[in-house]
């Protein structure tokens, strides 16, 4: 494993770390499990900081900023830097909003920049994504004695499993919605394995959990009840970057072919073609347009809780330009290499995989068409 140290350029460490992922990406999506030493590497340069405040030890950056370490960072495996992602926006979203207690919030900041690894585990079988509302199945209720919680059922798309070291439940509990914390290791935890072999991001570890008899302390209700409605801008963006860094990664892996695949009857390169040439050209302007726009939408971000319903369609709009594109141009590198591509000597087949998981996120489809077809047609 490659030695990563902290530093102060987040970006320089996220291309830093993606170059040390892309050396077991490849043997991580065909086992299907996230690699230790990708998770030990976040932890110790202390990336996972990079939306905590400075005040609690993390990098503090912008939006627009932590994007684009994100966007590096996918370069070398899109599964891990999905698992980071997680941390990255709740983080990122938490610190404008506040909705924890404010006592939590701090220790979670803490926690975080010095390697703590979070996800919000709020998605469950039958309810599907938290954003489509309704109380969730998983329930928090006090325990006979009076001095615990006790925590039971089952929860979906879980990315980073068993290395999480904090799980932030998505419950009801005393009839409200509620967030209750739930340390590593705790006994009725029972992890189901079956992501390794789903369609993208094989090694995200993004597995079922289940929380049966669960017991946690009073105290750990971090959220309870009515909080203020505010749309999340960070996961949109974030996870746009996650399947744009992809993306650029297939376009550097078909250049890299290109340059080095010399048929017998050409006796030169293949990137000496035009046909090649045009094909490669026409990927390059399609992610420099996606990434100008993610960008774009990314540095406009004020962090005012009034601009949030202005910002919708804009992200809506960036969301679906980034999955579309990153769709378009894993394809097209698939047709550059020909019958390479589909085979475990390139990359190609992970990232046009890889990409495909951000049309299943919101905003979505027609969703997503229908915000920005709206905000067109008010602005008028």
């Amino acid at each position: 494993m490659t030695t990563i140290e902290k530093q102060d350029n987040p970006i320089e460490l996220a291309a830093q770390l993606a170059q040390d992922f892309s050396t077991r990406a490849d043997e991580a999506d065909a086992i299907g499990k996230l690699p230790k030493e990708d998770i030990d590497a976040l932890q110790e340069s202390g990336y996972l900081g990079i939306s905590v405040p400075k005040e609690y030890g993390g990098f503090g950056l912008s939006l627009k900023d932590c994007v684009a370490a994100h966007l590096k960072l996918a370069q070398g495996s899109a599964s891990t830097a999905m698992a980071a992602g997680m941390q990255v926006h709740l983080f990122g979203h938490q610190r404008e909003t506040l909705t924890w207690k404010p006592e939590w919030y701090e220790r979670f900041c803490r926690e975080a920049a010095a390697g703590g690894m979070f996800n919000a585990v709020a998605s469950e079988p039958a309810m599907g994504s938290p954003s489509r509302g309704g109380l969730p199945a998983t329930t928090a209720v006090m325990s006979e004695s009076g001095d615990k919680w006790i925590v039971n059922g089952r929860k979906t798309w879980t990315t980073g499993g068993e290395h999480l070291t904090h799980l932030l439940v998505r419950v009801t509990v005393q009839d409200q919605l509620g967030d209750v914390y739930v340390p590593k290791g705790s006994k009725g935890i029972i992890w189901h394995k079956n992501w390794q072999d789903a369609l993208s991001l094989r090694a995200s570890d993004s597995h079922d959990v289940e929380f049966k008899n669960v017991e946690i302390p009073l105290e750990h209700v971090i959220q309870q009840g009515p909080t203020k409605k505010a749309a999340n801008v960070w996961f949109p963006l974030i996870m746009s970057s996650v399947y744009l860094g992809a993306a650029m990664a297939a376009r550097h892996s078909v250049i890299k072919f290109a340059l080095e695949r010399v048929p017998t009857a050409l006796g030169k390169p293949i990137a000496t073609l035009p046909k090649i040439q045009r094909q490669i050209g026409e990927i390059d302007i399609s992610l420099q347009a996606a990434q100008a726009l993610l960008f774009d939408v990314a540095g406009s971000w004020t962090e005012l809780d009034e601009d949030r319903p202005r910002m919708s369609a804009r992200i809506a709009a960036a969301k679906t330009m980034v999955t579309e594109t990153a769709n378009d141009v894993t394809d097209k590198a698939l047709r550059i290499a020909d019958g390479t591509s589909i085979t475990k000597s390139l990359p190609l087949e992970r990232h046009f995989r890889d990409v495909r998981a951000g049309s299943m996120q919101p905003p979505s489809g027609d969703t997503a068409l229908e915000i920005v077809g709206r905000a067109a047609i008010d602005g008028i």
